[in-house]
């Protein structure tokens, strides 16, 4: 077995062991919130937030009225939301403020973390545990979390990546939405150029490495 192999299965043994140990009636806790709530409103920062911004575009594609709070767009909260934070310290000082004001507004925070400390911790509605080894998080013992061998917070990112994924998949079960279901609701309006005509020379210019031949997918404005 090479080395990639080695490394790839070690990754996804650990991914197995963090699920193992997760407990269905948290999830569920999660699933029954998201269901109920008028609004949906997700926050996570650096990997974690790559993350947990996929959730709310699949959030979106169920159907559910779903914002990226540092989107431009995003709308006041109120009573009836909900406010999603994926967080693995729990203790961000600048999450820890979108999070106490979240509160303030009446909506329901729930913080996803394995985290065992943080301030996020002590004002959350609920929390959803991922026992995964995260960037600078607190554990109490070594059975709140599963070892790694790889660096920083790469296992709760890559944790918090597929959870998401499997919760879309449970609601989508639960509310029988079907792939037709969501297609129809993704982005329709994506442009596809072909480099070289007069429009996308106007856009993409002949700077980029692009040959007159190509074909260019991407959206444009102006």
């Amino acid at each position: 077995m090479d080395r990639f192999q080695e490394l790839s299965k070690i990754a996804l043994d650990e991914l197995s062991e963090v699920f193992a140990r997760m407990s269905d009636e948290n999830v569920r806790e999660l699933l029954e919130e998201i269901k109920k709530a008028d609004r949906i409103f997700l926050l996570g920062a650096g990997r974690e937030g790559l993350s947990t911004r996929e959730f709310a575009m699949r959030l979106m594609h169920l159907g559910k009225e779903s914002h990226w709070v540092w989107d431009d767009t995003t709308p006041s909260m109120g009573k009836g939301d909900l406010f999603i934070c994926a967080c693995g310290s729990a203790d961000v000082a600048h999450e820890n403020i979108l999070c106490d004001n979240a509160k303030k507004t009446g909506a329901t925070l729930i913080l996803i973390t394995p985290s065992a400390k943080g301030h996020i911790l002590e004002i959350a509605d609920k929390v959803i545990r991922i026992p995964a080894t995260a960037y600078k998080a607190v554990y109490n013992s070594e059975d709140e979390y599963v070892p790694t061998v790889q660096m920083m917070g790469n296992q709760f990112e890559q944790a918090l990546l597929v959870f998401f994924d499997v919760i879309v998949m449970m609601i989508s079960e639960e509310q029988v939405s079907s792939k037709q279901q969501m297609d129809s609701r993704h982005r329709n309006f994506v442009l596809i150029l072909k480099a070289g005509e007069n429009y996308g020379k106007k856009i993409i210019g002949n700077g980029f490495g692009i040959n007159n031949d190509d074909w260019c997918c991407g959206m444009f404005s102006g």
